[in-house]
């Protein structure tokens, strides 16, 4: 099989891998959105071992990093386009979530967190008191 180089599409490949393209993005493409009293956030991971997987919070930063390991430098490759490496995204949350109770789940490929509101950031209702002894005012 013959192959001409072409530095200009090797280039394109090399950006398209370091900076992604709309349809494959090199980060971790994310969702996130509000469920009652709960955040949720889900990553795509797809083909992560989940033991490569590490999530570590930091104040009010979560770090989340994978691994997918590189190829057997034996094997000759006929096609390698799936990314490998150390891939990680950090996520910076605002006050009013609770750090402390995130709960974590890696099935088919997505890495769901369920962040909970704090209990100081969630709505509540403030009781109105009043006086039943009447004061006089004089003007």
């Amino acid at each position: 099989m013959l192959m001409r180089t072409d530095p200009f599409r090797d280039l394109d490949r090399l950006t398209q891998q370091a900076l992604g393209t709309p349809a494959r993005p090199a980060i971790m493409p994310m969702d996130a959105w509000r469920d009652g009293d709960q955040f949720v956030v889900q990553l795509d991971l797809p083909g992560m071992n989940p033991d490569s997987l590490d999530l570590d919070i930091e104040r009010n930063v979560i770090t989340v990093r994978a691994e997918r390991r590189g190829l057997d430098a034996d094997r000759e490759m006929i096609a390698a386009e799936r990314p490998r490496g150390v891939f990680s995204r950090q996520l910076f949350l605002g006050e009013n979530l609770d750090t402390e109770h995130i709960d974590a789940d890696y099935t088919d490929g997505v890495l769901q967190l369920r962040i909970p509101v704090a209990e100081k950031a969630k709505p509540r209702k403030i009781k109105i008191g009043h006086s039943s002894s009447r004061h006089e005012i004089n003007a």
